[in-house]
């Protein structure tokens, strides 16, 4: 697990935020609230299911289990660095029912997803974990509800022929073109992207990050 440096700039107050993941979505998503992590580490964590685990608290599991990575990694690189720290990261698990979808690998795969999920309600879930320089941890839990409308066989080839399934949970991401797919949504959109902004708000916040301060910055040049 290897950091990738995002910029030289110095961070306000000093805080270093590390984003425990690689995901382009992720960072578009904290770009437009302002937010240029400092570090991004691209964790690489078992993300099998336990038996009868309920998908909720897979995604708080999976969410914690990448912020203790992303720290371990954080700390053997950056052992010399005084400057404080936030570990930020999340998972987002897509389910029917106790049904968990598998992040999509292939072609056959994401069909299968989307096959299921035609004309249905599904659910998706993201929990969203900070880890601070002291070990304490805050997290939150943000659930959707997301409803596609009948797919029909050349509406599903098309979708594969796109490619934007790829390693996508539940085979779509509905940033791209199966937003189209969508009939309705209870809920957090951008929890669908793969991380709520209204709450990854809310805990940094709570831990003093100067986020507000970013959107000054970024709007007064």
């Amino acid at each position: 697990m290897h950091a990738l440096k995002i910029g030289e700039r110095g961070s306000i107050m000093d805080i270093n935020l590390v984003l425990a993941s690689a995901s382009p979505r992720r960072l578009m998503l904290l770009a437009q609230i302002g937010i240029d992590p400092e570090f991004v580490y691209a964790t690489n964590i078992d993300e099998t299911p336990k038996s009868r685990e309920h998908p909720a608290n897979l995604a708080k599991r999976l969410a914690k289990t990448k912020a203790l990575a992303a720290q371990e990694n954080w700390l053997r690189d950056q052992k010399n660095n005084p400057k404080k720290y936030l570990i930020l990261a999340a998972d987002t698990v897509v389910a029917v029912g106790r049904v968990i979808f598998p992040k999509a690998e292939g072609e056959e795969e994401a069909y299968e997803c989307l096959r299921f999920l035609s004309g249905r309600a599904h659910k998706v879930y993201s929990a969203v974990c900070l880890l601070n320089e002291r070990g304490k941890i805050k997290s939150k839990l943000v659930e959707s509800s997301v409803r596609f409308k009948r797919l029909t066989k050349i509406m599903m080839e098309a979708y594969m022929a796109s490619g934007e399934w790829e390693g996508k949970a539940g085979g779509y991401a509905i940033q791209g073109k199966a937003e189209a797919f969508v009939t309705n949504i209870t809920g957090s959109y951008s929890n669908v992207v793969g991380l709520p902004l209204a709450e990854t708000m809310d805990l940094l916040m709570a831990y003093q990050y100067p986020l507000l301060n970013h959107w000054s910055k970024n709007c007064c040049g």
